[in-house]
Order: structure tokens, then sequence, then C-alpha cells
């Protein structure tokens, strides 16, 4: 697994990387936030499948890497016209994005990625969202950074690993539950495991750069995903809303 990041600044302006279904599905989004992150996620991906298939950035290159949706919302691969056996998965989160992409032509299975900031929830959140051993994480710790980032942490791994089975947030969230591991490694990584109710156990990764918090989830136990070249600096990114100056496209 490899993983790339990029903000929506480093966008291009213009469309021509994107495939024509991709222009057709952009042109029908009217909310300008919904359009930044379509644009941002797929720049993210297209860049990092580029990179895996040793292909250019040219915007021509680009048009050929195509990021569909099942109608569950999962993201599918199709290179050159035709479906690709890639696993990918996309997030984004307050102007940035990243992209989880599995070796081309592997079964490893689905992968699942989330990108959130460390920010404050809620008592209510934590009630309503997590399981009894979750919220009893969470309030073993202090106020302030040290609670926001395993509230924010444990709510991130369940979208990973809900991406994994490809229900998204329609599920209830108490369907999974997250066991954060106690060790980091050098580089950063920590392990996690999220745990169906049905038993079923996906391995993860998860890791915190500045404000924002990486978490992934798989089906097969691997190594931390190595950072694919050219992407943005997730520990010094700055959160971006710039959305909110003209909310409608």
């Amino acid at each position: 697994m490899q993983w790339l990041a990029h903000g929506e600044h480093e966008v291009p302006a213009a469309r021509d990387w994107l495939s024509p279904r991709e222009r057709a599905v952009l042109d029908r989004i009217r909310f300008t936030k919904r359009h930044t992150e379509f644009l941002t996620r797929r720049w993210t991906a297209k860049r990092a499948l580029a990179t895996i298939l040793q292909r250019d950035n040219a915007p021509e290159t680009l048009a050929m890497l195509e990021i569909g949706n099942h109608p569950g919302g999962a993201p599918y691969v199709q290179v050159d016209g035709e479906p690709a056996a890639i696993e990918v998965s996309i997030s984004d989160r307050a102007g940035w994005a990243v992209c989880l992409v599995g070796s081309p032509g592997t079964s490893a299975g689905p992968l699942g990625i989330d990108l959130e900031i460390v920010e404050p929830r809620s008592d209510a959140f934590v009630d309503d969202f997590f399981t009894a051993a979750e919220r009893a994480y969470v309030r073993r710790l202090a106020s302030g950074d040290a609670r926001d980032e395993a509230a924010n942490l444990i709510w991130s791994a369940k979208e990973a690993a809900l991406k994994v089975l490809k229900v998204g947030l329609r599920a209830d969230t108490r369907d999974v539950e997250v066991d954060v591991g106690p060790r980091r490694e050098d580089d950063g990584w920590g392990p996690m495991t999220i745990t169906a109710r049905d038993g079923t156990a996906f391995p993860g990764w998860w890791r915190r750069d500045g404000v924002y918090l990486l978490t992934l989830a798989s089906v097969v136990a691997s190594p931390p995903p190595a950072p694919l070249r050219g992407g943005g600096d997730l520990a010094t990114a700055v959160p971006m809303h710039s959305w909110l100056e003209r909310p409608l496209i």
C-alpha cells in the first residue's frame, strides 16, 4: 500500500485532466464545497495512480485514469477506458485529500482510508457514536488535545473500516469497535484493530501530522503504507474552508 496527500490549492484551474464522464459529474455539482472536494479527491487519486503505474502527469495522461463511484459510493478505477484491478480509497477534510492505493493486480481486498482534523468532540457525540469500550478509552484521558485526538482517532478509524465494508456511514458506527495499539513505529505510524460485530477484524494503522489524523484499514495485515513522491505535507498543512466565501457555484 502507498498513499498521497494534496491540498485544494494544488489543483489546477484547467479541467483537461478530468475524463469526459468526470467533467459531466462535476458540471452537475452546484455546491462549492462538494465541487472543491470532488476536484481535490480526484487530483490526489489520479496523481497517485499515475505514480504507481509509472505514467507522467500530463493532463491527457491523467484524463485516461478515471475514478468512478459504485452506487454505494465506493470508488473504482478505470485505466484507458477499461476497469483496472487496483484498490483505492479516498478521503478529504478541510481542504486536503488523501488517497490510499494497493499494488496493481493484487487481490488483498478492499482498503479504507480516512482523514480528520483534531477538534473538540462533545460528550454527546461520543455517547451517540461510540461503543462502551471506546467511550471508556476517551474518558480515561484528560480534557484538551489528548482527549480530542482520541475521539477523532476512533471516529476516523470507524470511517476507514466502514469503507472496507463498502457501507460507509450508512451503517451504525457502533457496528465496529476500535482498539488502538499501545506502540508507535519510528516513522510515526501506530497499529490498531477494528472489529465488526460478527468478529471480523480489520488491521489498520494511524498517524498524526500536525492537526491532521490519518487512519487506514484493510482486510489483510500489512506494513504501514509508504508515501508516494510529489505529495503535500500534512504535518504543515493548514485546514481550509474556502467554500464559505461562496457556498454556491
